[in-house]
């Protein structure tokens, strides 16, 4: 689901009816013995069955449908960092262009989740030493 979703982030999951969701929604399905979190793209109605269409924001073609009883809730809120925030429903002009580089750039994709995972990473070692030892630590022995 990248933009919309990165590694790391946590997201708050609400179960919900079928005639909760509404297209744009972020949801929570199992298919295959595996859970997937995609945008609710359309539903159908198949006979006596209702069937779901998802697609990942960066995946080129619409997953194949589920049924109304693989849908296992909707994406309520994101926690990315110290960040918290409800999921958009629509999807930007911007947010759409990286998703399609990120689909289709394999070298773009692989920058931008390195870039993502030192961006996590950084935080933690300041967190973890004081500034003094921070800054003792640059300047070898003599600076102790």
């Amino acid at each position: 689901m990248l933009p919309s979703l990165w590694p790391g982030d946590l997201l708050t999951i609400q179960c919900v009816t079928h005639d909760e969701v509404v297209s744009g929604d972020m949801v929570l399905v199992m298919r295959d013995d595996r859970f997937f979190v995609h945008r609710l793209i359309e539903r159908q109605q198949v006979s006596d069955c209702l069937l779901w269409v998802t697609k990942g924001d960066a995946v080129p073609h619409n997953d194949p449908p589920v049924a109304a009883s693989e849908l296992l809730g909707r994406v309520t809120g994101i926690r990315r960092g110290n960040r918290s925030f409800i999921p958009s429903r629509r999807v930007s002009l911007i947010h759409s262009t990286l998703a399609w580089m990120l689909c289709h750039r394999d070298h773009f994709r692989s920058v931008a989740l390195r870039i993502h995972a030192a961006r996590r990473q950084a935080p933690a070692s300041r967190a973890v030493f004081p500034r003094h030892i921070r800054r003792s630590a640059g300047r070898g022995l003599e600076g102790m």
